[in-house]
């Protein structure tokens, strides 16, 4: 008689299930397009995608949920279909042409690019035991470096199309951040410069949030918390968790612990990723400590 699954393993299934729908229900067209753009066969795409998506739902729960869910998919979609294209033989040729499954426009190539590199991190934001780690504690030595060659080769490609777009400007800041797996710091400066670009170009207050966290960086925490304060009238962000999260590790920069305590106790009741509501309350008892 098989064992009934413990809680452990369905709340994995629950995460791997949600986490597939998320992705179905933002990314499917978006990735469909991507793997039929040099084939023109939406149908091979579509199998391919399926199949993808039959490997998460086998894969994640056992392994976790990978940091980004649609280029997991994509790279394991695309991988079908140059097998499948393989098979019907049609030869080498086509396939790796396949291989090199990329649109001739700037933002499909950076959003692809913006895919890899956070999918490439995928290794360094968990320990063993199953903890989350934050980019900056993160061990660059973990990250996937023939993903992230991928993903700088297209957001060069991307940028020799002249025509600079959101997405593009997204995998600039994540090639920025990359960076420190060569010279072993992060290019903060380059980072807040491109934030600023991208705050000009989409008026995002999520944009606006990372700008200050970069420039508490390389201006200090008082200038980041003044950046925060002035967003603090927007009301999309009092149940944003990352808000008070950035607040929270700047007022504990800044040496206000009480400031840092309160919203550290106001992002850990929006978080709702075990891993990281651990991490959070790690912090807080440090702050606390203080």
């Amino acid at each position: 008689m098989t064992a009934a699954p413990d809680d452990a393993t369905r709340q994995a299934f629950e995460q791997a299930h949600q986490a597939a729908e998320t992705a179905a229900r933002q990314s499917y067209g978006k990735l469909v397009a991507f793997l039929a753009a040099r084939t023109g066969d939406v149908a091979l795409a579509e199998d391919a995608l399926s199949e993808a998506f039959a490997s998460a739902l086998l894969e994640w729960p056992a392994k976790g949920v990978p940091g980004n869910p649609p280029a997991w998919l994509l790279t394991v979609a695309r991988r079908r279909m140059i097998d499948a294209l393989r098979h019907q033989r049609l030869g080498d040729g086509v396939a790796q042409e396949l291989a090199w499954l990329l649109p001739e426009q700037a933002e499909a190539l950076g959003l692809l690019a913006l895919m890899l590199h956070a999918q490439a991190r995928r290794a360094a934001r968990r320990t063993a035991g199953g903890d989350y780690v934050p980019l900056s504690e993160q061990d660059p030595q973990l990250w996937d470096g023939e993903m992230m060659a991928e993903a700088e080769a297209l957001l060069h490609h991307a940028s020799e199309l002249a025509a600079l777009g959101r997405y593009q400007i997204e995998a600039a800041v994540q090639s920025a951040h990359a960076a420190r797996r060569a010279t072993g710091r992060t290019d903060w400066p380059a980072i807040e410069q491109l934030y600023g670009a991208l705050l000009a170009l989409t008026g995002s207050p999520v944009v606006a949030i990372n700008r200050a966290i970069s420039g508490a960086h390389t201006r200090g925490a008082a200038a980041g918390l003044a950046a925060l304060e002035g967003l603090s009238g927007e009301t999309r962000l009092a149940d944003y968790q990352p808000f008070w999260a950035a607040r929270a590790e700047l007022f504990a920069r800044a040496g206000e612990a009480q400031a840092s305590a309160q919203a550290f106790e106001r992002c850990i009741g929006l978080e709702r990723d075990p891993a990281v509501r651990r991490f959070l309350q790690r912090r807080l008892a440090d702050v606390q400590g203080q």
